[in-house]
């Protein structure tokens, strides 16, 4: 079990998944994202909804956007739809995939 650099708690499963930050080699650094899982249909991929507030300079007032993104779902964290969690950012997955799920908050 690897240190990750994060202030979350390690998955209780052990895992041989080579992408997973806690028990393969791959490193999480630059930004990090408290969302919801929104589907878990696909292989070890979950699609999670960010939602954010944008700020309009010119009326002074915020306005409320949504983005999807595409995060690893590493078989010992094992997130599903529903379920809110904290991604965090990593290298190039895949062609969508830049971010990797770090645990399943509570």
């Amino acid at each position: 079990m690897r240190d990750i650099g994060l202030e979350v708690r390690a998955p209780d499963k052990a895992c041989d998944d080579p992408k997973c930050p806690f028990h393969g080699n791959l490193s999480v650094r630059g930004q990090v994202f408290n969302c919801i899982v929104v589907s878990d249909k696909m292989d070890s991929t979950v699609v999670v909804l960010r939602e954010f507030e944008k700020k309009i300079p010119k009326f002074e007032r915020f306005e409320k956007r949504k983005s999807k993104i595409h995060a690893h779902n590493p078989s010992c964290i094992d997130a599903k739809a529903g379920d809110k969690v904290k991604i965090a950012e990593c290298r190039p997955l895949s062609k969508t995939k830049s971010f990797v799920v770090v645990e399943v908050l509570r």
